[in-house]
């Protein structure tokens, strides 16, 4: 009888175990435990009224489910809460509610870039700044502002921007991270890149960070991984150009060193597919198009 007494509380006590671990496992959170892949997608460079580029990217989102990036010139030729509302809103503002923004030179033209902040409101981050950062899955998202001649100390290695991105990367030692910014440090487009951006790219490289993706040219174009420097390497990160949300496309005037996929005549998105160490990626093009770009990487270790 004492061992069937015995052998009963065993029993409970292995299942009591078995139940908190499920609960414990259930409870975590994306990234603790878990090995939920989830899903970015979106574009830079999107819309102006009177055009129907950024309503067929925009009906590509509506079947991609998961979180929105804007990569900058969300709206032409500015960004007045007025272009937000008539030719931003219809098409890619369907999805605001799952949006997070980042900002271009066109939303400055309205001073202090009013009209975007107006517009996102909180998703776009603290007024006036326009970089903040979020965690989707085991994955850490910064996005940045670019528009270095409008933020303060501009994008100094010791402005406060940089300051935060570091902080900020430091506080968050995720085994991914990805950033978003309008201007890309290298590109075969027609503005060949920004070399103002650097010292983002530093920071970020520093953090060991795996992606970046732009706009600002109104192209498709994926990188190799390299450094800040342009030096390609296995431990460097990898530059996607987006600028195909909708606007009028434009071209390539040279090919920078480690382009690998250029294309500048289809309008789309690049779905990213984040897993707990890696990443899948796939352009995504509007209908009556066939150019696509796809692969994958293991995060940097």
């Amino acid at each position: 009888m004492a061992r069937s007494r015995l052998g009963v509380a065993l029993a409970s006590a292995v299942f009591a175990v078995l139940i908190a671990t499920v609960a414990s496992v259930l409870a975590a959170k994306p990234g603790e435990g878990q090995t939920a892949t989830v899903t970015l997608v979106g574009a830079g460079d999107i819309a102006r009224c009177g055009y129907e580029g950024d309503e067929n990217t925009a009906r590509l989102l509506g079947k991609i489910p998961g979180k929105v990036f804007t990569l900058g010139d969300n709206v032409y030729p500015d960004g007045t809460l007025h272009r937000f509302s008539r030719c931003y809103h219809p098409s890619w503002g369907r999805f605001k509610a799952r949006t997070k923004p980042a900002v271009g030179n066109h939303e400055y033209r309205t001073p202090g870039a009013d009209g975007y902040f107006d517009y996102f409101g909180t998703a776009a981050g603290e007024r006036g700044k326009g970089y903040y950062s979020y965690d989707r899955g085991a994955w850490h998202i910064v996005a940045l502002n670019s528009m270095c001649a409008y933020v303060e100390g501009g994008c100094e290695p010791t402005s406060p921007m940089i300051t935060w991105l570091k902080n900020d990367l430091a506080a968050h030692p995720s085994r991914c991270t990805l950033a978003y910014f309008h201007h890309p440090l290298f590109s075969s487009g027609y503005s060949r890149g920004k070399p103002v951006v650097k010292p983002l790219w530093d920071a970020l490289y520093a953090a060991h960070a795996d992606v970046i993706v732009n706009a600002h040219d109104h192209v498709y174009e994926r990188f190799a991984r390299q450094t800040p420097t342009g030096a390609q390497s296995e431990r460097g990160i990898r530059e996607f150009v987006v600028g195909t949300g909708g606007a009028e496309l434009g071209g390539f005037n040279y090919t920078a060193p480690n382009s690998q996929v250029r294309n500048a005549n289809t309008r789309g998105v690049l779905k990213m597919r984040l897993a707990a160490a890696s990443y899948r990626w796939k352009f995504v093009h509007v209908a009556g198009k066939s150019f696509t770009d796809s692969g994958s990487t293991r995060c940097r270790p």
